[in-house]
């Protein structure tokens, strides 16, 4: 049985930027301790939805630097070091590492489309490499490249090899993994609108976009199930479906950034190719926040 980075739910957190698009290093901090304050049990940094794909090396040295300084311990701190190119992966991960992250967060390489035996050999090479527990991350309809659930099997016997945040939306191939696996890999949904059933078969988690306006609602929709409360956590998320969906109206982040802007907590805009959300699907995003905040369901 291998040691769990985190229970709970985990903010894939948002990288907020001044108007010249530069990172915005004081509302960074806001929000973390907005994050902490709320319960939330672990925070993801340079993922997908902190625009890792437009950051320099340079500039996610500095969030990861200034970000371990802020959290100090209080939840676990994973940092996105993914990359399609190994080395480059591997040069992130030791900074990150040697920086202070708790724990690794590595996408499958993008766009090459690598083999699942070219899977096999760039997670160990890493993991042979490093010393902090490493998450996969498997997200087919971003990268182009899927983690079949024998390749899970095999990833899983290296001993910093520890879990995965799933995004692929397939619940079968999910079920096969985790029979597959068993003790020796972690699931976290990577998926807002399939917490429920990702919890259901075993997941220890959520890594989550939908936490970064509401992440007492994240914790607590983990929390109650865990606690044996499906009913209660099953009318949580119902409650919270329209706003989660609503996140997803256009390519993540910007729906979240254009979100957290409602809510007051000025993130700026995405950097390009990523573009503002259209009037139609702002004012739809706009309306599910307003009608949730209304609820006051917790």
């Amino acid at each position: 049985m291998k040691n769990t980075i985190f229970k709970g739910s985990a903010v894939a957190l948002v990288t907020p930027m001044k108007s010249d698009l530069d990172i915005d290093f004081k509302t960074l901090g806001r929000i973390i301790e907005f994050q902490i304050r709320n319960n939330i049990d672990a925070i993801v940094l340079c993922g997908t939805t902190g625009e890792s794909a437009t950051l320099t090396n340079d500039e996610k040295i500095q969030i990861i630097k200034y970000s371990v300084r802020k959290i100090n311990k209080r939840v676990p701190l994973i940092v996105g070091t993914g990359s399609n190119n190994t080395e480059n992966a591997l040069f992130l991960s030791l900074k990150a590492q040697n920086l202070g992250a708790d724990a690794l967060l590595i996408v499958t390489p993008y766009y090459n489309k690598t083999s699942q035996n070219g899977l096999i050999e760039h997670y160990n090479y890493i993991a042979n490499n490093v010393k902090i527990p490493i998450i996969l991350y498997n997200v087919p309809s971003r990268t182009g490249c899927n983690i079949e659930p024998e390749t899970y099997k095999i990833l899983s016997k290296h001993e910093r090899i520890v879990a995965t945040k799933e995004a692929s939306g397939d619940l079968s191939k999910l079920a096969k993994t985790i029979s597959l696996c068993q003790n020796n890999l972690d699931i976290y949904c990577g998926n807002d609108d399939q917490i429920i059933p990702t919890l259901s078969l075993g997941a220890a988690g959520i890594i989550s976009v939908f936490a970064n306006a509401f992440p007492l609602q994240s914790h607590k929709i983990v929390e109650y199930y865990s606690k044996g409360y499906c009913q209660k956590s099953l009318n949580l998320f119902f409650s919270s479906l329209k706003v989660i969906n609503s996140l997803f109206l256009d390519v993540n982040p910007i729906p979240i950034k254009t979100a957290m802007n409602f809510l007051d907590i000025p993130c700026g805009k995405c950097r390009l190719p990523l573009c503002d959300l259209n009037v139609s699907h702002k004012k739809k995003l706009k309306n599910a926040f307003e009608e949730y905040i209304k609820k006051k369901i917790i």
